[in-house]
């Protein structure tokens, strides 16, 4: 079976979350990396884009080598925040601003290059040929390695494709939240061989007590003992199922389960029970 890397997604590590000191980032940098989590996942605006400044200096101070870890950041968002002065929550797009948001980022995780540089979101003023311009300059100068998209359609992944190669994109995609599936997106990835990243893999199965949760719940319990692993994990194997080789990327801070999404790639779901979890969650059996 395919080992897909759980990835590990840093939003909640700073201002957004458990404001972490310098010390805890370190060692959470350790322990990741020590369990074979070694891809952290950033955007340049978490925290109200305080969040890799602090993860950078942490790293630097783990002497753990930057060869021994992968950093995948985005851009594009402009927040309306304290620490820029914009009217409106938009994004922007445009090549010296590209340009700019990966040379901060590099910055402030203290790197040379970015593993996977990602779009954000899609923006209805993206111009394809200014985005292709600014990721040719930061492939050349070696700033990013890998170049994608984040919660793009197969409409607007295309629009890129046609004039850059997008090696990654990440979608929101769950047992709850599986539109991915129905709307193209994960056969795009498959066809063209994008590799998929996929945030909120838990989706909303322990956040909301409603018919679709219980009904999910029901299942994996059953599944539990069947598997012996817990009903997180197996939200994991479900997801790792897919052939598009699929890499959640967790937001826990909790070591504990970390260890415990690890197990989830050893796991393999037999079909049918794949296809329980899909029909518990859908409400219905497949047509």
């Amino acid at each position: 079976m395919h080992k897909s890397k759980i990835i590990i997604g840093c939003m909640s590590w700073g201002k957004w979350g458990k404001q972490f000191s310098t010390k805890e980032q370190v060692d959470m940098i350790q322990f990741c990396v020590e369990n074979g989590n070694s891809t952290f996942d950033h955007a340049d605006i978490y925290g109200d884009y305080t969040t890799e400044a602090e993860f950078g200096k942490a790293f630097i101070e783990s002497g753990i080598a930057r060869e021994e870890i992968k950093l995948v950041s985005k851009c594009g968002i402009q927040l309306v925040g304290n620490t820029r002065n914009n009217k409106v929550k938009h994004y922007n797009y445009a090549k010296e601003y590209i340009v700019s948001c990966v040379e901060a980022s590099l910055k402030n995780l203290k790197t040379d290059y970015l593993d996977t540089f990602l779009l954000h979101r899609p923006s209805p003023l993206m111009q394809p040929i200014e985005i292709a311009e600014a990721v040719t300059l930061l492939k050349e100068s070696g700033k990013i390695i890998n170049f994608g998209v984040s919660n793009f359609t197969p409409s607007q992944v295309d629009l890129i494709s046609d004039k850059i190669d997008v090696a990654v994109n990440q979608i929101e995609f769950s047992l709850t939240q599986h539109n991915a599936i129905l709307n193209g997106s994960l056969d795009q990835m498959l066809q063209n061989g994008i590799q998929p990243m996929c945030w909120s893999p838990l989706g909303s199965v322990f956040k909301e007590d409603n018919n679709q949760s219980k009904r999910i719940q029901e299942v994996l319990k059953t599944l539990t003992e069947k598997y012996n692993v817990s009903k997180d994990v197996l939200l994991l194997s479900w997801i790792l199922k897919h052939p598009a080789k699929i890499s959640p990327v967790i937001g826990t801070t909790n070591k504990e389960r970390i260890l415990k999404a690890n197990k989830a790639l050893e796991i393999n779901l037999d079909i049918e029970d794949w296809f329980l979890l899909l029909q518990a969650s859908q409400g219905q059996e497949m047509p």
